[in-house]
């Protein structure tokens, strides 16, 4: 049964504990054993880096298609048969966020949306979901996908494999920021995409910019008048962004990494409905078509 919506908004007013509560997991092993049996049991979740900062250095012989993190994300929902908006972020509505849309909430795809309490969003079309996530994409804001759990503890909905949750974060109110205070064996469920690295260049002058707020998980810090990047990155590259000399890039080791984390996500949720006998609607569904790109070399950004 779907949680009443006075008891999402009991949620959103302790939203600002959840560092507290995340810094119990890592002291109380009776704590960590119920966030990772109760709230996070099967999770795996993704943070996507923005399009325009990949890089790939290598050389690429043949040439291959030009593959975008944002395609990940299109071929779940060309694959799902039910999808569903939020009509707000209830982070950054919690947060009181003035810096990104709030009306840009979550997108929920498979059949367990059908629970979800119709005052929180509304059910919608493939090509409305597609162009919620282009929304997303041009206010800024990162995205996360896979199988959260928590979702359906909140929301009173399941059972989690029919439920995938792809999250449009902003770096200053998003949940997961609380994943340096959580014990790693929890905080390990959320993970930067497959081949992802991020590294600081010798053009860096120490400014501090790219350490202030702008890492959703902390990692950044200044040492020696230098940024330097700790193992908690999650790849999602609002630092290249701000990174006002170019000193850091965010790079993928191969071609294939969209392939390769569709294919750690997909057996975690059956996105098809089911006939009232059980049975799964069969429907064939395709990743996004690709273009060749010949011109795509060693160090090349990838773009659209």
């Amino acid at each position: 049964m779907a949680s009443p919506i006075w008891f999402v908004r009991l949620l959103q007013r302790f939203f600002s504990q959840r560092f507290a509560v995340a810094r119990l997991s890592k002291h109380s092993f009776v704590v960590r054993r119920f966030f990772d049996r109760v709230l996070f049991p099967g999770d795996h979740i993704l943070y996507l880096p923005k399009d325009n900062v990949i890089q790939v250095h290598e050389a690429v012989q043949p040439p291959v298609s030009t593959v975008l993190p944002s395609q990940i994300v299109e071929h779940f929902i060309e694959k799902a048969d039910d999808h569903f908006i939020m009509n707000r972020c209830i982070c950054r509505e919690a947060a009181g966020c003035q810096h990104y849309p709030v009306d840009l909430g979550c997108l929920f795809l498979g059949e367990a949306v059908k629970g979800i309490h119709p005052e929180l969003g509304r059910r919608v079309s493939k090509a409305e979901a597609l162009a919620h996530l282009k929304r997303a994409q041009q206010a800024g804001l990162v995205q996360m996908i896979g199988r959260n759990h928590l979702d359906t503890v909140w929301m009173g909905v399941g059972p989690g494999n029919k439920l995938m949750t792809i999250c449009n974060c902003c770096e200053c109110c998003c949940l997961y920021k609380m994943l340096p205070d959580m014990h790693e064996t929890v905080s390990s469920r959320i993970q930067k995409m497959p081949g992802v690295s991020v590294s600081v260049g010798d053009a860096c002058v120490g400014c501090g910019k790219c350490a202030q707020g702008v890492c959703f998980v902390r990692a950044i810090r200044l040492e020696n008048g230098r940024a330097v990047i700790g193992e908690e990155c999650r790849g999602c590259g609002r630092c290249v962004e701000v990174c006002p000399t170019g000193a850091i890039t965010l790079h993928v080791s191969g071609w294939d990494f969209v392939e390769t984390s569709i294919t750690q996500l997909e057996p975690l949720v059956n996105l098809k409905a089911s006939l009232p006998d059980g049975r799964v609607v069969e429907k064939e569904a395709e990743c996004p078509k690709l273009e060749w790109d010949s011109a795509v070399s060693k160090s090349q950004t990838w773009q659209r």
